[in-house]
């Protein structure tokens, strides 16, 4: 199995860094929640609740956001220019050691 490491910001400025595996089909939101995190992806990953939005802190290269992706931000709170739905940030080898700030809370 392998894995990666994650490191995500919460909305109290502490990071966490995480393991997440490459090969369970896993997304940043499922990661955030499998470790208690306050993350609520109240759709399931759907890209249609923002309740997982989260800023890009890094330099990593992401896939360009989905036209899905980019309407359910343009309808959520908080939106900046590097503002990316967790759900649909997917776990891979290509963004080991990413960095991501957690949105505050709508």
């Amino acid at each position: 199995m392998s894995e990666i490491k994650v490191n995500i910001i919460d909305r109290e400025g502490i990071t966490h860094e995480l393991v997440a595996p490459t090969d369970m089909n896993m997304n940043i939101m499922e990661v955030c929640k499998a470790y208690d995190l306050p993350v609520l992806g109240e759709c399931g990953g759907m890209a249609m609740c923002a309740t997982c939005q989260c800023y890009l802190e890094s330099e990593t290269d992401l896939p360009e956001q989905s036209d899905a992706e980019l309407d359910m931000l343009d309808q959520a709170f908080f939106v900046k220019a590097n503002s990316r739905l967790g759900c649909q940030i997917h776990i891979s080898d290509e963004i080991d050691g990413i960095t991501l700030r957690l949105a505050p809370e709508a």
